[in-house]
């Protein structure tokens, strides 16, 4: 039985709202949803499970409309997807009332069901979310009961608010499968070249394309299969862009130009598709000043931070200041190792006392 396992898909999500990519990055969204639905098609899949968040918020009727025509072009993948808490089941949400493709199983019970496929000797179990939190571990007393052969659970949940979620209790539950959501990135590593993760049965999926800042990593779904000898799965990668958080090192011969051209080429070799968290380490000339909100070349930087320190000519300047607040100050901390925060303190308390000498200089001009 081959399956594709999928989560926090978050339509209707708009990513880094004001950002430059921000305005095509809803249709990111759907457009890359709809190449699983393809793969699903193509490959002739049998089960796609969707472990919660198929929505970033409650979905408009249209919205609805436009998975399910989807969902109904598949003529071999059975689709089984709960609510999670982002897409919660609300009092007037349209998850109540809407009719579903006769291909689709939603599990949107408040308490644990499950829909059999004897075809497939297959049973999927889950539950949804009727509030945006649950602190209760619910799926703790999860078991598969033995309806078929082969069972999986669908589960949305990991932290303190939102079902809180213990392993050891899952690995002896009996399903053969655990598929998870609302985790955004991937515990595990696979290894590259190996193809499969070997002896893996409980995944979060992830989720489909990156929605934080904090999604760092390659994005995607997962694509198994269940073996009477057990289950088989592969990560995918698909989404169109990754947030890359990265250090860049600079020294005092770095200028504000010449920083620029770095941060542009090291953009474009990395993937001008992707979305970056920069750091900034090392040293610069105390003259330098980096104007970091015009370095984004294309549009894709976040956030850049600057935690380089000035290099100055602490023996000159003390000699130079021996009788006011500045001499007095680098005395006090002069010779302490360079990675020490001893060392921090001194340059920039160096840089905020001649910021305000040369302040008041201009004041008196």
């Amino acid at each position: 039985m081959r399956f594709i396992h999928i989560a926090d898909i978050h339509l209707g999500a708009t990513p880094d709202a004001g950002k430059a990519y921000s305005a095509i990055r809803p249709k990111e969204l759907w457009d890359t949803f709809e190449y699983v639905i393809e793969v699903c098609e193509r490959e002739k899949i049998d089960l796609l499970l969707i472990a919660g968040d198929l929505f970033h918020r409650q979905p408009l009727l249209r919205e609805l409309k436009e998975v399910n025509f989807l969902f109904s072009s598949l003529s071999h993948t059975k689709v089984v997807l709960i609510a999670g808490n982002h897409d919660y089941i609300r009092r007037d949400s349209y998850y109540r009332t809407f009719q579903w493709s006769e291909n689709v199983y939603p599990l949107f019970g408040e308490e644990m069901e499950y829909v059999a496929f004897s075809e497939l000797q297959t049973a999927v179990y889950g539950f949804s979310y009727y509030s945006r939190e649950i602190v209760e571990a619910k799926y703790d007393t999860a078991v598969a009961c033995g309806v078929q052969p082969f069972e999986i659970l669908l589960a949305h949940g990991g932290d303190e608010k939102h079902i809180p979620i213990h392993r050891e209790k899952l690995e002896k539950s009996g399903f053969a499968y655990v598929a998870l959501g609302h985790i955004h990135q991937t515990a595990e590593k696979q290894e590259r070249g190996s193809g499969f993760l070997k002896r893996q049965r409980i995944l979060y999926a992830g989720s489909l394309e990156p929605i934080d800042r904090n999604d760092i990593g390659i994005h995607g779904f997962v694509e198994g299969e269940i073996r009477q000898e057990g289950v088989c799965c592969r990560r995918v990668p698909c989404a169109k862009r990754q947030y890359i958080h990265m250090q860049i090192p600079v020294d005092e011969r770095q200028t504000a130009g010449s920083l620029y051209r770095l941060m542009k080429q090291v953009v474009e070799e990395t993937g001008v598709e992707n979305i970056y968290k920069i750091t900034l380490r090392g040293s610069r000339d105390a003259d330098i000043v980096f104007d970091t909100a015009n370095m984004d070349a294309y549009g894709n930087i976040l956030e850049i931070l600057d935690e380089t320190h000035p290099v100055y000519d602490f023996a000159r300047l003390a000699e130079e200041n021996s009788h006011n607040l500045l001499g007095v100050y680098i005395r006090m901390l002069q010779g302490c190792p360079e990675n020490s925060v001893e060392y921090k303190a001194l340059c920039e308390g160096v840089e905020a006392i001649l910021t305000n000498m040369h302040g008041e200089k201009e004041k008196q001009i």
